[in-house]
């Protein structure tokens, strides 16, 4: 997924914080830290560079060693404060605390013990608002009976102490197959459930719906060790296979798509326009995004997608025409 203006500033801000502790650092070094690259670092330096408080002269900016800069090497010299720990305010802890909360109230979607810890410190630090997050009414996504899988509770056991689970399941192409599986993680979209398990037969790592498990038993086995399969951060399931692939070329006052939307690839053109590659499930979800930027999108590809909006676009002028709300139809749309 494309990085949005939120994880750029959390990465600027976590930088400050590691060029104060480590001066005078080589840029390749810092890339490699933060996973990026080193034109990636010199491109947020020069927008820290920029960046201070109020006044916003040369003596209220971040500041680095120019000299050591020229040199691949990058020195703070003045932070102007951003290196200080933020205070949360009450409405801040509020969230948070109701945030781990409702976490506790689905067990396995992440450590169970680091969970317990977290919310304990957050709330001895949050004074009334700790009081006033016990008060929230937290309703978990299988509280409803009707949307719990009945084998929700041996497949959270399962996680929990790393046991292989044997399987009898129905693909989404209506396919009974038996499984063994390595159980790694509960992930839910608050309608259904889900687990991320490295599947034995497949020799990979796949994603299972728990309302499509006939019968699911617990093995005495312990989960093989999976150095190399990265779990996701969030405990929301992957999409279903996308049929379409969209290629929208969008003028730069639609920036914010690129930051709203789950976009697999942003890509800068000239004059500030930009491109912007996603993967779409739904073609009237589609037609609603472009048709609602307008003028601003200036391309679509591929060319099927495109006549489909073209043909979307002309049907709606044509009923505002009829309705008198349009003097003339204009003589191409998109």
């Amino acid at each position: 997924m494309a990085e949005t203006a939120g994880d750029r500033m959390v990465r600027m801000l976590a930088l400050i914080a590691y060029l104060e502790k480590n001066r005078g650092v080589p840029v390749e070094q810092v890339a490699e830290h933060f996973g990026v690259s080193t034109g990636q670092v010199l491109q947020d330096v020069d927008t820290l560079w920029v960046s201070g408080t109020p006044g916003y002269l040369h003596g209220d900016l971040i500041d680095f060693a120019a000299d050591d800069r020229e040199h691949h090497i990058l020195t703070l010299t003045d932070a102007r404060g951003m290196d200080r720990p933020l205070r949360l305010g009450p409405h801040e802890a509020l969230a948070l605390l109701t945030a781990l909360r409702s976490l506790q109230a689905n067990p396995g979607l992440t450590d169970d013990a680091v969970l317990a810890s977290t919310t304990k410190k957050l709330a001895r630090a949050a004074g009334q608002a700790a009081q006033a997050a016990e008060a929230v009414d937290v309703e978990a996504p299988s509280s409803s009976g009707a949307d719990t899988p009945t084998h929700l509770p041996v497949v959270r056991r399962a996680v929990k102490k790393g046991r292989q689970l044997a399987l009898t399941y129905v693909s989404a192409s209506d396919t009974t197959s038996e499984r063994v599986v390595d159980p790694l993680q509960l992930l839910t979209d608050s309608h259904r459930w889900f687990l991320l398990a490295w599947c034995h037969r497949a020799a990979g790592l796949r994603q299972f719906r728990l309302d499509r498990m006939l019968e699911v038993t617990m093995l005495e086995a312990k989960i093989d060790e999976h150095p190399d399969v990265a779990l996701p951060g969030s405990a929301q399931p992957e999409l279903e296979s996308a049929p379409w692939h969209v290629r929208l070329v969008l003028a730069p006052r639609a920036r914010w798509v690129a930051e709203q939307y789950p976009v697999a690839v942003v890509t800068d053109l000239e004059d500030g326009r930009f491109a912007v590659e996603l993967d779409v499930v739904d073609l009237a979800w589609l037609h609603n995004l472009v048709l609602g930027l307008g003028p601003d999108v200036l391309a679509v590809e591929p060319a099927d997608v495109a006549e489909g909006l073209r043909l979307r676009a002309r049907s709606a002028l044509e009923a505002y025409a009829q309705a008198g709300l349009v003097e003339d139809m204009p003589g191409t749309v998109l």
